[in-house]
C-alpha cells in the first residue's frame, strides 16, 4: 500500500481513512512480525548482557569484599548482621533457613518428579484383616506438577533475594568506607512505611498476582503438554505423563476422524468462525440500538424520560441465571412463543428455535435477537450519559447549515460516540467472544452438529470457543489437555483480534484527527 502524506491523510473522508489505516496495518504485519522477531533477538542479546554484567558484578564483590562479604554468600544476612543491621541480617538469614528447610522436605522431590510426572501410579493391594483388595494410592501427577511449578517460582524468589543480599553488602562496605552510618531496624521500619511505603503496598498485590494469576495460567499451558484427562487423573485412575507437542499436533491436524467425522481443525475452525460473527454482532447490534434507544428517549418532547430508564435498567437487576433460562422455555417446541404463533394462524406446526439441525441459521439469528434484548439497557444507560456531553451548539450550528438528522448523526453523534468509546467496543467484543452465559443457558451449544468429531465434546452449531472448552473438560472424558490448547489458542486469537481494533480505532489516535 502507497505511503500518504500528512496532508494526503486529513483529505480522504472518515470511511477512507479507516479503511486506510486498516490496510496499512495489514500490510504492516510482515514488517512487523519481523520487528517483533527481531525485538526477542535484542532482548535475549540484552539479558544475556545483564546476566553477565551481574555474574561479573558478583564475582568482583566477592574478590573484593571482606570476610563479612565472603561468608554471607553461604550464610545469607550474616553481613548485615555483623554489621548491626539486625533487621535485614535476620530476614536474609530465615528466607534462607526456610529456603533450604522447604528443598529438603518436600521441594527437592517435586523437583526431582516433575520430569516424569510419577513413577507408581494407584495400585491393588490385599488386606488380610479385611480379607479384601484394596487400592493404595502412590504418587499424584497433578501435585507434582502444581508444586513442582512452585517449587521453581520458589528457587526464582531465593536467587534474587540472594542477590539482593549480596548488593546489600556491597552498598554497605561503600557506606562505611565514606564514613557515613548505615541505617538501623528502626530507620528500616520507619523507610518501610514512609519513602518505600509503595513497594510496601504493592507487595501483596504482586503476591497475588503471581499466585492466583500467572502460576495458573503457566500450569493451564504446561497442562496442554501432557495426556491430563478423566481416564488419567493423575491419582485416582492413572498417572498422566508428558506428551510434548502430540496435543496441537492433534488439534490442528486436517485429518479426519473415523465415520466421517470433522478433525479438530476443521471443528475449531468452524466454532472460531462462529464465534467471530457472534462477538460482531452480539457488540454491534447491541451498540448501535442501544445508542438510538437512548436519542429516542433524550429527544424533546418525550415524556417521562426516567420512567422509560427505570423500566430498560430493571432488565439489568434480574439476574441472566434466571432470564435467560425463562427466555429458553419461552422459545421451546412448547413454550408460549410458538403457542401464540400457532394461535394466530401463522405457522402450523411449531418451529424448534434450538434443535433444528437442518437450520443451524434459526439458532445462531435467535440467540443474536435474544441477546440484543440483554444488551441494549446497559448499553442506553452508558451511551446516555456520553450524548449528554456532545456540545449542544455543534447540532445548532449543523441546523443551521441545513444539516438533516442522518447527517448531524453521521458527523457529530457517530464520531462523538466511537471516539470515546473505543475501549469499551474493544473490551465489549472480547468479552462477547467469551460469552458463556448467553449461549450455554439459552441453547446448550444446540443443534448438535453431528460431523464434529465425537471426541471434541459433541460441538454444537452454536457454541462457543469458551462453551466447546467447556463440554470437554465435562463429561467422562474430561479432555483438560485438549481444553488447554483451545485455552491457549483463545488467548492467541483474542490478543490478535484485539491488536488489529487497536490498532485501527479513533480512541488510540490523537484528538485532532476526530475533530
Amino acid at each position: 500500500m502507497a505511503q500518504l502524506s500528512d496532508l494526503e491523510y486529513l483529505k480522504l473522508s472518515k470511511g477512507k481513512k479507516f479503511g486506510y489505516r486498516l490496510g496499512h496495518f495489514f500490510t504492516g504485519i510482515p514488517k512487523g512480525i519481523g520487528r517483533f522477531f527481531l525485538k526477542i533477538w535484542e532482548g535475549l542479546k540484552k539479558c544475556g548482557a545483564a546476566v553477565g554484567r551481574e555474574a561479573a558484578d558478583i564475582v568482583n564483590t566477592f574478590v573484593h569484599g571482606d570476610w563479612k562479604t565472603k561468608l554471607s554468600y553461604l550464610v545469607m544476612g550474616f553481613g548485615c548482621l555483623a554489621r548491626g543491621q539486625i533487621l535485614r541480617g535476620i530476614l536474609f538469614l530465615l528466607f534462607e533457613v526456610v529456603f533450604i528447610g522447604y528443598m529438603i522436605l518436600s521441594g527437592g522431590y517435586w523437583l526431582s518428579m516433575l520430569p516424569s510426572l510419577g513413577k507408581t501410579g494407584p495400585s491393588k493391594e490385599y488386606n488380610e484383616l479385611l480379607d479384601v483388595y484394596v487400592t493404595k494410592y502412590n504418587d499424584n501427577s497433578f501435585q507434582i506438577l502444581l508444586y513442582g511449578v512452585l517449587t521453581i517460582f520458589f528457587i526464582i524468589a531465593f536467587i534474587y533475594t540472594w542477590r539482593l543480599n549480596i548488593r546489600q553488602n556491597k552498598i554497605a562496605e561503600k557506606i562505611l568506607a565514606s564514613g557515613k552510618k548505615l541505617k538501623s531496624g528502626k530507620e528500616d521500619l520507619r523507610s518501610i512505611v514512609d519513602d518505600q511505603f509503595h513497594k510496601t503496598l504493592l507487595a501483596l498485590p504482586m503476591t497475588g498476582i503471581i499466585v492466583f494469576t500467572l502460576l495458573p495460567i503457566l500450569f493451564m499451558v504446561l497442562v496442554a503438554f501432557t495426556n491430563y484427562d478423566g481416564t488419567h487423573n493423575g491419582y485416582t485412575n492413572s498417572l498422566f505423563t508428558w506428551v510434548g507437542l502430540d496435543n496441537f499436533n492433534t488439534m490442528l491436524s486436517w485429518s479426519g476422524g473415523a465415520g466421517g467425522t470433522q478433525s479438530y481443525a476443521a471443528t475449531f475452525g468452524e466454532v472460531l468462525l462462529w464465534t467471530l460473527i457472534w462477538a460482531f454482532f452480539a457488540t454491534f447490534t447491541n451498540y448501535f440500538l442501544g445508542m438510538f434507544v437512548a436519542m429516542a428517549i433524550n429527544k424533546k418532547g418525550i415524556r417521562f424520560k426516567k420512567g422509560w430508564r427505570t423500566i430498560l435498567v430493571l432488565t439489568i437487576a434480574i439476574p441472566q441465571f434466571i432470564s435467560l433460562l425463562y427466555v429458553s422455555k419461552m422459545f421451546a417446541k412448547n413454550g408460549i412463543i410458538n403457542g401464540f404463533l400457532m394461535d394466530m394462524g401463522w405457522i402450523t406446526q411449531a418451529i424448534d428455535f434450538f434443535g433444528d439441525a437442518s437450520r443451524p441459521w434459526l439458532a445462531r439469528i435467535t440467540v443474536i435477537v435474544i441477546n440484543i434484548w440483554i444488551g441494549i439497557p446497559y448499553l442506553m444507560l452508558i451511551t446516555t450519559g456520553i450524548l449528554m456531553n456532545i456540545p449542544a451548539d455543534l447540532y445548532e450550528s449543523a441546523k443551521i447549515d441545513g444539516a438533516s438528522g442522518w447527517k448531524q448523526y453521521t458527523k457529530i453523534t457517530l464520531p462523538y460516540m466511537l471516539f470515546v468509546t473505543g475501549p469499551y467496543l474493544l473490551t465489549s467484543f472480547t468479552g462477547n467472544m467469551n460469552n458463556f452465559n448467553v449461549i450455554y443457558l439459552l441453547t446448550g451449544g444446540a443443534p448438535t452438529n453431528a460431523a464434529a468429531s465425537s471426541a471434541s465434546g459433541s460441538v454444537g452449531y452454536t457454541d462457543l470457543l469458551i462453551t466447546w472448552l467447556f463440554k470437554i473438560t465435562t463429561g467422562a472424558e474430561s479432555q483438560y489437555y485438549m481444553a488447554s490448547v483451545i485455552g491457549i489458542l483463545v488467548f492467541v486469537v483474542v490478543a490478535l483480534v484485539s491488536l488489529i481494533v487497536y490498532n485501527v480505532m479513533p480512541s488510540t489516535r490523537n484528538e485532532e484527527d476526530f475533530r
